[in-house]
């Protein structure tokens, strides 16, 4: 889980995230949307993928990224469990 916030943290990889929410991308199509060197954005794909936030593939000399939606679900499940126990203690705190 920590390595989810690590990457959670950054706004360029939050950015990545939401454009990957559109449709799968390449490398160089993420890139376009950011100022930045190829050594830079390998560094956030990296460091998505040891999250395991996102998924690549390769197909010729291109990669493509998609969401790895399964792990977005587990986080999310989680953050909504916390925020429902705090809710219920609460209702029961006088």
């Amino acid at each position: 889980m920590n390595l989810i916030f690590k990457a959670l943290a950054d706004p360029t990889r939050r950015e990545i995230l939401r454009l990957l929410g559109r449709s799968e991308m390449t490398a160089g199509e993420l890139a376009q949307h950011f100022d930045m060197t190829k050594p830079s954005m390998s560094h956030h794909f990296s460091v998505l993928k040891d999250a395991d936030l996102i998924r690549s593939r390769r197909e010729g000399q291109q990669i493509w990224y998609s969401l790895n939606t399964t792990v977005l679900q587990d986080v999310f499940t989680w953050a909504w469990d916390l925020i429902a126990d705090a809710r219920r203690k609460e209702v029961q705190t006088p």
